[in-house]
């Protein structure tokens, strides 16, 4: 049958079947190669029907050739992978709503306590790197390991805190970048990706928040109370803000322990 004749049939655009036969997805049986014309099969109306159905989910083009190109049982827990991973971006937008109602309300004046503290120059291992938020958590647990190992090997341990700096927002569209970093008290060398520096003794406005607080959007109030500190006190920021965090064994903590400190160094 033709383009026109397959697009009603399929209820799909003919711009949408040139479309997904560029990308290889509904490809036609015959293309007339004087007049240009598309000629598909009557077969090939169950795929036009799955695509179309795949794309009310708002499934990405690529990911549906993958799903295309598997097995019945395997494509299902794919499709069900993927409908679980829009169920939590919903719900971190859900999240990120309420905070936002929150902010404007209260103009984000929250209970927070604000401390100050000193400190001290230290030696640390650093792997800092442009990262979009998709790939941050993966970013992060690679450089720690990467850094704890390289320590380990030198029959070395941390001698404080491990922090992360971030040098600029790290969301969809902007990439940082991050700097993974834990302090040392030796003398070591540059490996790999791994950086060796001093980071400068500073001053630093923190609080202390717990794991429950840590789940995105509600870390945010954490930075906006820190960052209120400073401008109340007229305190100028000296470098990036950090997550100090506290504990090394995540699992084991539970969602009310204090585990992360948001830092200004100012």
């Amino acid at each position: 049958m033709t383009t026109g004749v397959f697009a009603k049939r399929s209820r799909l655009s003919q711009k949408a079947l040139r479309l997904y036969d560029a990308m290889g997805l509904l490809i036609p049986i015959y293309v007339d190669e004087q007049t240009g014309y598309r000629y598909y099969l009557e077969s090939q109306l169950e795929k036009a029907k799955l695509i179309a159905l795949l794309r009310q989910l708002e499934m990405p083009l690529n990911q549906i050739a993958e799903i295309l190109a598997l097995e019945v049982k395997v494509a299902i827990q794919a499709i069900g992978r993927y409908w679980q991973e829009v169920e939590r971006d919903i719900e971190n937008k859900r999240k990120l709503v309420h905070y936002l109602e929150g902010y404007l309300e209260t103009k984000g004046e929250h209970m927070f306590d604000i401390l100050e503290r000193d400190v001290a120059e230290q030696n640390v291992l650093s792997v800092k790197k442009s990262v979009y938020i998709q790939d941050l958590e993966t970013f992060i647990d690679a450089s720690m390991k990467s850094m704890l190992d390289y320590l380990e090997h030198s029959s070395l341990k941390p001698s404080g805190a491990h922090f992360i700096i971030f040098h600029g927002q790290v969301n969809d569209d902007s990439d940082g970048p991050v700097e993974v970093c834990i302090p040392f008290a030796a003398k070591l060398e540059p490996q790999g990706d791994i950086n060796i520096r001093l980071e400068p003794a500073h001053k630093e406005a923190y609080t202390r928040i717990s794991k429950l607080q840590m789940d995105f959007p509600g870390i945010l109030e954490a930075y906006d109370a820190v960052a209120k500190h400073l401008k109340t006190k007229d305190l100028s920021l000296c470098d990036s803000p950090r997550e100090v965090y506290l504990m090394t064994n995540w699992k084991a903590t539970s969602d009310h322990d204090l585990v992360c400190d948001i830092a200004f160094p100012y």
